[in-house]
């Protein structure tokens, strides 16, 4: 299992959002994940398909786009269009779940399902056959710079068990406190995708911090 890094664009200088990009390509980033706000579903507003239209042309990295919205089935084509190369739901946020992923399919893209901390694992199982990734979010969802939840990774494992057991090909992301402290347990649990923002936004060695988390040991 390979371990990617997915640096979280949220906690990027939005004065140099082009630098900001070009730098964790160069340092190493294997996908540029997009936090997808409305105010609504999480107390937060961030942004939305134009400025996917904007960074696409300014890099080759996937652009991998985390509908933390009500309504998502409402816009995955305007983030599809825009650039996506991916799309995750939150099976929170909509009861057509097997809906709505068939429809980001449908547009060529990797379809993903996301589950806040205290959501059960059960809550998306029937869903694994439809799934490229899943997100577990080991912070309430709205905003960077919160501390990790260990009591999240149960289910990682739980979740890998079942993939491994069933042959699914589905990628375990997690995100929230995601650095290199943090990021061998959640390896260690099952995860192959590794979402980080302040980890590594803003630090004097962006390239570094990639590099030793893609080298955590898989077991």
């Amino acid at each position: 299992m390979t371990i990617k890094i997915a640096p979280s664009l949220l906690a990027a200088d939005f004065t140099r959002l082009k630098e900001e990009i070009q730098m964790i390509e160069s340092a190493g980033a294997d996908l540029l994940h997009l936090d997808i706000m409305d105010g609504h579903f999480v107390p937060n507003i961030t942004f939305g398909p134009p400025l996917v239209s904007a960074i696409r042309p300014i890099t080759k990295l996937l652009l991998e786009t985390h509908l933390m919205i009500s309504n998502p089935g409402n816009f995955i084509e305007s983030f599809a269009k825009a650039g996506s190369g991916s799309i995750i739901i939150h099976s929170e946020a909509t009861s057509d779940c097997a809906q709505l992923l068939g429809k980001i399919r449908e547009f060529g893209l990797l379809a993903g399902i996301s589950i806040k901390p205290k959501t059960p694992l059960e809550a998306i199982i029937p869903f694994f056959p439809a799934l490229d990734l899943i997100l577990f979010m080991s912070v309430e969802p709205g905003f960077g710079g919160q501390f990790f939840m260990p009591e999240i990774l149960p289910k990682i494992s739980q979740a890998r068990e079942i993939i491994q057991k069933e042959g699914y090909q589905i990628a375990l992301e997690i995100d929230g406190g995601i650095g290199p402290d943090t990021a061998p347990q959640a390896v260690a649990a099952g995860v192959n995708v590794l979402i980080a923002g302040s980890a590594i936004f803003g630090k004097p060695n962006p390239a570094e911090i990639i590099r030793k988390m893609k080298a955590i040991p898989v077991v």
